[in-house]
This record gives C-alpha cells, structure tokens and sequence, in this order.
C-alpha cells in the first residue's frame, strides 16, 4: 500500500477540526486525522507492506522548465534566483507546523517513509509500483495517479470519498465506464484537457468529452496527433486547427504529465511495522504532540 502521504495529510486537517490540539495549544488535527486514516486502512486492507511516500520537490524544476505555469498559482513564495531550495507551497499556516510531527510520529513508528530530491510523491509512487512484484494499492486524492492503474499487474488506486472509510476502487473497468480509457490513456486525457488545479493548460476547446472520442477513434496522444497532421483524416476542421496549433505544449507535456517510474530511490524496509521502531521517541511525542487516543488506535491495529 502506498501513501500519498500530503493528499491525505491535507484531508486530515481539512476533516478533523483545528481545536483537535496539543498540550501547549498547538493544533494537531492533520497529525492525529493522518494517524486514524492509517489504523482504518491497515485495518480493512491488510497491507504487507506500506510506504508513507513524501514530496520533497512539490514542484521540481524539471517540470517547470517544461511547462512554466506548473502549479504556478500555488507559489507562496519563490525560491532564490540559483538556489537549490525549492519554492515554498502555499499551505494553511496551522498545517505548516504539523508535517515534522508528522514525519517524526512516522519514523518512530516505523512505517517506511521514502522520498527523493527533485520529485514529487508521485513519482515515487509510480518508481515503487512498477517495482512491487505483487498487487499494489495507492491511495491518494489525486485523480493523476489514475495513469498508474494496471489491472494486469493489481495496481488500482483506492481515492477517498469521505475519509477513508469510503473509498472509490478505481480499476480499468471502472476508469473505461467513467472516461472510456485505461490507465495511460488516461495521463493522455489530462494531457488534452488540461487541468487548471495543476496549472496545466490542456488544448484549448478538447475538453474531456471530445478527449476521450479522439482517443477511442486514434488510440491515443500519438494517433490523434498523427490525424491531426493528415489531411484525409476525420478530424474535423476546428479539432485540427486547435491540435496542430497545441504542438509545442503536446510535445513537452507527457514528460510533464506522466509519473515518473525510474527514481532512485533509498533503500528501505517497507514492511508493515508490527510495534514501534522506537518505542520511548513516540511515547515521547505522543506525551509532547497529545496524541492520544488516535496513536493508541493505530498501534492496536499494527499489533494485529
């Protein structure tokens, strides 16, 4: 099972309201919401393995150099001119403060925490998925991570509907009777239709609709584009007009798009931890952070 530990993290302050807090008044209602979201997904799923996957880049150059305004709207403040730094995400002032706790509840638990410098939790996800010798569930409320599901290879991805306890199993089947697509078809559709959360443009006037007909007629982002060129093709006139003046962004955006599968990532147990790796730093946190009643959910449900 792979986290998309920000996704969830983000739903967890959003669902758990912010006088959750701790001893010294600090709100800590992402840290605990975080911690019972995981107790329930141990608890229904049964994972062997589970890996709390990080964004140490929300935004890496690479991307950005590609297609400028990626997340764009989302710059609280940029980094310095030649810094290595990444920009700074605009995230809720009381949400800032908790995602250390976070990290450090996570490592003293012992639940695998893996990221890497210059991607997104994407990526690693998309790196340690194609790697799984097994079924693989992602659980995230990112709709790009759909392009991961593989029904062949038992990759679906469990999107939250409330909490975690109502979960959206998306397969091929139930991707082909939403969008009419697959997995990659399905990175392919995005592409074409943009999506203004991410700062994506998409083609202008091929909305989701007429994304998917184009792809179920041409197969896919290289066929249409191909039917765009041809002349004797049944693309029409302002379809065509619209793809071929979109070349420069349809060339540089699958790599923008697409999640990367190829990240050099630590070397880690991802093992389901079945009692803390550090028992006296989480009781220490635990006591510092008022975790309570949610940590001692969780710990029950590992020791399952």
């Amino acid at each position: 099972m792979l986290l998309d530990t920000a996704s969830l993290y983000f739903r967890a302050y959003f669902g758990v309201p912010e006088s959750v807090r701790a001893p010294d008044g600090t709100p800590v209602n992402a840290v605990r919401g975080l911690l019972d979201f995981i107790a329930r997904l141990v608890q229904d799923h049964h994972p062997d393995d589970l890996v709390a996957c990080m964004d140490f880049d929300w935004r890496p150059q690479w991307r950005v150099d590609l297609i400028p305004s990626y997340k764009a709207h989302r710059v609280a403040e940029e980094a310095p001119a030649g810094s290595d730094e990444p920009d700074e995400e605009q995230v809720p002032d009381t949400l800032s403060p908790q995602v250390p706790v976070i990290e450090d509840v996570l490592d003293a638990l012992g639940i695998a925490r893996i990221g890497a410098a210059g991607y997104e939790a994407d990526d690693i996800i998309g790196t340690l998925a194609a790697r799984a010798p097994g079924p693989v569930d992602i659980v995230t409320g990112d709709r790009d991570l759909y392009q991961l599901v593989d029904d062949r290879r038992g990759i679906r991805v469990l999107y939250p509907l409330k909490g975690v306890g109502s979960l959206q199993v998306t397969d091929e089947a139930w991707l082909r009777e939403k969008y009419g697509v697959d997995g990659p078809g399905y990175a392919d559709l995005a592409l074409l239709r943009g999506d203004p959360s991410d700062g994506l443009p998409g083609v202008p006037g091929i909305g989701e609709k007429t994304a998917a007909k184009l792809l179920a007629t041409y197969g896919d982002l290289a066929g249409i584009m191909a039917a765009a060129e041809d002349p004797a093709s049944k693309v029409t006139p302002a379809q065509r007009a619209r793809l071929l003046e979109a070349r420069p962004y349809v060339a540089v955006a699958p790599k923008v798009i697409k999640v990367a599968t190829d990240v050099p990532v630590p070397d880690a147990d991802l093992a389901l931890p079945a009692e803390p790796a550090d028992p006296e730093r989480l009781e220490a946190l635990a006591a510092q952070w008022g975790l309570g009643g949610a940590l001692h959910r969780l710990l029950v449900t590992l020791s399952r």
